[in-house]
């Protein structure tokens, strides 16, 4: 019922974002946890609001019988992913040169890019995306990756944790009827 595709982190991490009243332990193994959601999918359950899009039951049997959407690659394909990003990262670092690289035109930089941008969730395919906008004989076409909802709410997390407030320092000097005023805001 559970498509193998799922893993163990994958399924509690199901559990804990979406509110659902199943008891585990990290010492459960993944049959154990696919065995209390198979119990769990027996009864009424209530689903909070998620990034995973599942709105009510239904939606979550519909999800756990399909594929992980994170796991469309397999290890050998992703090799070859990261390798395409590897060659445009490079064409890009030597300047955005051809002569530099292993492409012999722009159209065969522009199939690659259209071919891994669908592989967003992977960090040098969002590393390729945004090093190929600034060349400029590339530049009316821009490659927007795409990023699964889960990535994307880690992104978001790092970026907030990342985000350093500096504290503002304003001077102004004095008049006769003002002194000197320091204010940190």
């Amino acid at each position: 019922m559970i498509h193998k595709s799922h893993s163990k982190n994958d399924l509690i991490d199901l559990i804990n974002h979406l509110g659902l009243k199943i008891t585990f332990s990290h010492q459960d193994n993944k049959k154990d946890i696919q065995d209390k959601f198979k119990i769990l999918l027996t009864t009424d359950i209530e689903i909070k609001k998620n990034y995973y899009n599942i709105e009510n039951k239904d939606g979550l049997k519909f999800f756990l019988q399909n594929q992980n959407k994170k796991k469309l690659l397999t290890t050998k394909e992703k090799n070859e992913v990261m390798n395409i990003a590897k060659f445009i990262i490079n064409y890009c670092k030597s300047g955005y040169d051809l002569d530099c690289s292993k492409y012999n035109s722009i159209k065969e930089i522009i199939d690659d890019m259209d071919y891994i941008k669908q592989f967003g969730d992977i960090p040098s395919v969002r590393r390729c995306c945004k090093l190929l906008k600034d060349d400029l004989k590339i530049l009316p076409t821009t490659f927007k990756p795409y990023i699964s909802p889960q990535v994307q709410k880690t992104l978001d997390d790092k970026k907030i944790t990342k985000s350093v407030r500096y504290a503002n320092l304003k001077i102004r000097h004095s008049t006769p009827d003002n002194p000197v005023i320091v204010y940190f805001d």
